[in-house]
């Protein structure tokens, strides 16, 4: 169904006046963006899907400061516990999530939460708004109990090419959701807003973390960083709904937007997916300049390939690379979010999820 937009009765924010009198909220007025439906009622509920998501992220509360890293210190501090290019991948890998999460977050709470007008999907999001403080609090974490140089660590993303390069691709998605005046009440506008979906749910957060993912799991299956090992499964398991909450979101807007998906959209998203999977290769071969782990840049392009293929379907759009065979067949197992004893057995947990969702 495509919704017909009367500005004077959209109000995306939730913070106009309040019409007195007003008829009771309807399911039929509620949607994903430019809905006609007071954004401030949660009830009655449209998409089931955002609410279940909500309460399984709920589920999966966890706190960095719970996991022990004394073994990650003392293997840290001795002097032969890793090799130069093992600590290398370390810190290059740490300085690309340090500020990474903190983007995600700025993109949710500044762009996003404003454009998407519908209140239980608003309820996930301030859910994830609270896991991306997590996980920038969880590399504060790391960066105090390794002792690491913080002006490394943090301003990486303006200091290391490949890292710079990931995170101005996506902050150009965000330049005009800044405008205040922004609204989604166009199609070119709108599909400015779906092409910002894209570049954060698809791309930053469903293909540029899982280079990192593989690298650290490697670590923490070979015993080494178990620590941060552990700390990353919980945040790919977080992640892991996030893309799923953002896929969810974009197909919707999609069904209910059919005149924002033409053929030319379609084909700048295929670009968009194709120059974001260069640069993750890219950021692997800065990071693993040589084969360690049973990891290489050539495998993680491998990867990369398969993943990019997956995000394009799960979107609507045919595989770009004909990837098929998936290297790190093991990284769906650190997804599996209803294990009850963590995968790196430093500590046992209670990860529950309140569904059982498709992680790949």
């Amino acid at each position: 169904m495509t919704h017909t937009i009367d500005p004077d009765i959209v109000n995306t924010t939730g913070l106009g006046e309040i019409r007195r009198g007003a008829e009771r909220v309807s399911v039929d007025d509620k949607a994903m963006i430019n809905a006609r439906a007071d954004v401030n009622q949660l009830l009655p509920l449209k998409y089931s899907w955002a609410w279940e998501k909500y309460l399984a992220a709920c589920a999966n509360h966890w706190m960095p400061t719970e996991v022990a890293m004394q073994a990650d210190i003392a293997l840290w501090k001795s002097p032969d516990g890793l090799t130069e290019d093992e600590r290398l991948m370390v810190k290059r890998n740490l300085g690309f999530f340090a500020t990474a999460e903190s983007l995600v977050a700025n993109n949710l709470v500044l762009a996003v939460y404003r454009h998407l007008t519908n209140p239980e999907c608003r309820q996930y999001l301030l859910r994830q708004a609270f896991e991306e403080a997590v996980h920038t609090h969880t590399f504060q974490y790391i960066c105090t109990s390794l002792g690491l140089d913080e002006g490394e660590l943090f301003n990486a993303y303006r200091e290391v090419p490949s890292i710079a390069d990931k995170d101005a691709w996506a902050l150009q998605y965000t330049r005009n959701l800044e405008d205040p005046g922004f609204r989604t009440n166009t199609p070119e506008a709108a599909q400015a807003f779906l092409r910002d979906l894209i570049a954060f749910y698809v791309v930053f957060e469903g293909m540029w973390f899982y280079t990192g993912f593989a690298q650290i799991l490697s670590l923490g299956r070979r015993n080494k960083m178990v620590g941060i090992a552990e700390q990353y499964q919980y945040i790919l398991r977080d992640e892991s709904i996030h893309l799923n909450f953002g896929i969810d979101c974009i197909n919707q807007i999609k069904l209910e937007n059919p005149h924002l998906w033409t053929p030319e959209f379609a084909a700048e998203v295929r670009g968009m997916l194709v120059e974001a999977c260069e640069l993750e290769v890219a950021y692997a071969r800065d990071t693993m300049p040589r084969g360690m782990l049973g990891l290489s840049a050539q495998l993680c392009e491998q990867y990369m390939h398969f993943i990019t293929d997956r995000r394009a379907q799960q979107i609507g759009l045919d595989p770009i690379f004909g990837e098929t065979e998936n290297p790190f067949p093991w990284m769906a197992e650190a997804m599996d979010l209803r294990k009850e004893k963590n995968f790196f057995e430093t500590r046992v947990t209670e990860y529950q999820t309140g569904g059982s969702l498709d992680w790949d």
